[in-house]
């Protein structure tokens, strides 16, 4: 047990401490991510001159060759001699990489993965050259930044931000870890402490699959070896710096973290009300009032605004709410999840997604009046053109119990013909047919 202790401070100090804000006390604490080379434009074609008529000369034009690509930028600093300790804590995330690259849970994704990494890169300044940017479907608000480079940004913070200033806060946060060797030095000071040699020696020969995901453990970990309130605010203003640089709004930190706050206030677990970090699993990262103030202050001193992005941003993520707010509720905090949703439909965009799941809430929860709201919520959903298929079999559901078969059938019909692929085909049918007379 305590080799398996030792060996998980080693991966909770590579990857567990650049977290900026690790929600909810069921998260998955493992580092794992998507590999996203820099953002490249795609080559444009040389002009071709019209003939007369009008018509490329398609024959006569010679073949066009498109540039190569420009190469990355270099690495901002050299990889250490494997023998120090700062080598070690690269070779244990080197091995969490690894084991990130053969994740299920890896979102791929080309374009969405180009696109936080040109924002990542925006932010990082001389540090673009060393991120290896990966994207996790994992329903909770977490980025990190390993200390060999490595940065991953989870479903569950895309699904968060508001645009992509808040966005690039975060990143340049992250970033601001890594430029400051954050982790190194809190390793360095829990070995004063507890003798972290032993620690990383053990992590170096034993981390394995087993440790990862394995949250009472790496929780516990994390709260003695994450970074300190003090890294956490320097982070904030390096990200903010950052950030502001890119000309991006400088407000954007001070939003978003004011909006997580009011989340973990919203939760329907009372351990997460009570603890100041709001829902992070490391309580070592605590989302305080000081650390909000803190951004107020200097975004009070900046001149001028700044970009926020935010119709591009969620053009950008618009293709995946639908599973990463199907994974949202499987968190079971409605309460969290009530302050997404509202938080999504500020602009009324995507209405039918949000209204849908909505209704998912209340079907689900089942307390005083959820039926009814579901209902609505379903009823709403289907005015919209981008209501989920499954919005009419929820309503099929129903009017089938209320004995409305007529009404029930129709949204079945419905959903088969908006669902051509649906899996639930065969008992769906089954059910019209019984409906409507047709059935046993």
């Amino acid at each position: 047990m305590r080799a398996r202790l030792l060996a998980g401070a080693a991966l909770a100090l590579a990857l567990g401490v650049s977290t900026a804000y690790a929600q909810d006390a069921q998260a998955p604490a493992s580092t794992a991510v998507v590999v996203g080379e820099p953002a490249q434009a795609p080559p444009e074609a040389a002009p071709v001159a019209a003939t007369p008529d009008g018509v490329s000369p398609d024959a006569a034009a010679p073949p066009v060759v498109a540039a190569p690509p420009p190469a990355p930028p270099p690495r901002s600093r050299p990889r250490p001699a494997e023998n120090t300790d700062e080598g070690g804590l690269w070779g244990v995330s080197d091995r969490a990489e690894q084991d990130a690259q053969q994740s299920g849970q890896l979102e791929r994704d080309p374009v969405l993965n180009a696109y936080i990494r040109d924002i990542a890169c925006r932010v990082s300044g001389p540090y673009c050259g060393d991120i290896r940017l990966y994207v996790m479907n994992r329903p909770f608000f977490n980025a990190s930044m390993a200390p060999n480079g490595y940065m991953e940004v989870w479903s569950g913070l895309l699904l968060r931000v508001e645009d992509e200033a808040q966005l690039a806060f975060v990143l340049g946060h992250e970033t601001g870890h890594y430029a400051e060797n954050h982790s190194i030095e809190t390793m360095r000071t829990a070995r004063a402490r507890a003798n972290a040699a032993l620690i990383l020696s053990i992590g170096l020969g034993a981390v394995g699959g087993g440790i990862i995901g394995d949250l009472i453990y790496l929780g516990t970990i994390a709260s003695v070896f994450g970074f300190s309130r003090e890294k956490e605010m320097e982070a904030d203003m390096i990200g903010y710096d950052h950030a502001v640089r890119a000309g991006y709004d400088p407000t954007a930190g001070t939003k978003l973290w004011n909006n997580l706050i009011t989340e973990g206030r919203a939760s329907e677990n009372p351990d997460v009300r009570r603890r100041e970090a709001r829902a992070s699993v490391f309580a070592s990262h605590p989302l305080s009032a000081d650390r909000v103030e803190a951004l107020r202050d200097r975004a009070a001193t900046a001149t001028g605004g700044g970009e926020t992005n935010r119709e591009r941003y969620r053009a950008a993520i618009r293709p995946f709410l639908d599973p990463w707010l199907r994974a949202e509720l499987r968190r079971r905090d409605y309460g969290q999840t009530v302050i997404v949703l509202e938080r999504l439909a500020a602009h009324n965009e995507d209405l039918g997604v949000i209204e849908y799941y909505r209704g998912e809430i209340n079907r689900i929860r089942r307390g005083e009046g959820d039926r009814e709201r579901a209902i609505q919520h379903y009823t709403n959903a289907i005015a919209q053109p981008d209501a989920p298929a499954a919005s009419w079999r929820e309503l099929g559901e129903y009017a089938a119990r209320d004995n409305r078969n007529a009404e029930a059938a129709a949204y079945f019909t419905t959903y088969l013909e908006r669902a051509p692929g649906a899996t639930d085909r065969t008992l769906v049918e089954a059910r019209i047919a019984q409906l409507t007379g047709g059935g046993q």
